[in-house]
């Protein structure tokens, strides 16, 4: 009887596969809503995107200095961005024009562009010879910044609740 009660109770515990499956299918529910959490979420998994290609796109171009390679690079990451925030951080793609989204959020990024080029005309100022990765490392470290206020700028003027709203209509 013993054994039996046992048996009936390591029936009821979940293996680790089953676990893990049910944990990912609630991420998934998590991360596929509309709720602050989740669009944040989404929105850093972009960042890091548009970051990374940034980052290629600034190495690549480093040869033509470093105020054209942030530009290339800012212009580069922010479409790829604009579009993956307009598609998938907002869900907006019904609502929000691809053009819209592009001369809105370009207009946010703007100002990430003014902000690193400064930086780094003081930084090549104070250090002649800095290399592309601290470059590279410092733009990360401002735009990751300037990352939240613009998080917050798309959500409340770029892809706003209205527009949230009609895409999930369509």
């Amino acid at each position: 009887m013993a054994l039996r009660r046992s048996a009936v109770l390591l029936a009821d515990v979940p293996s680790p596969a089953r676990a893990a499956a049910q944990l990912g299918r609630t991420v998934r529910q998590q991360l596929n809503g509309d709720g602050t959490l989740a669009q944040l979420t989404r929105f850093a998994v972009v960042g890091l995107l548009s970051s990374a290609l940034y980052a290629v796109v600034f190495v690549t171009f480093g040869s033509l200095g470093s105020l054209a390679a942030n530009l290339i690079g800012m212009v580069a990451s922010t479409l790829l961005a604009n579009e993956l925030h307009r598609r998938l951080t907002f869900h907006a793609s019904a609502a929000v024009s691809w053009v819209r989204a592009q001369l809105r959020g370009g207009g946010l990024a703007v100002v990430g562009l003014l902000a690193t080029s400064y930086a780094l005309l003081t930084l090549q100022a104070a250090v002649p010879d800095v290399s592309l990765l601290i470059q590279v490392l410092m733009i990360g470290a401002i735009t990751g910044g300037i990352g939240l206020v613009r998080f917050v700028a798309l959500r409340a003027w770029v892809f706003t609740t209205t527009s949230r709203a009609l895409s999930a209509r369509s």
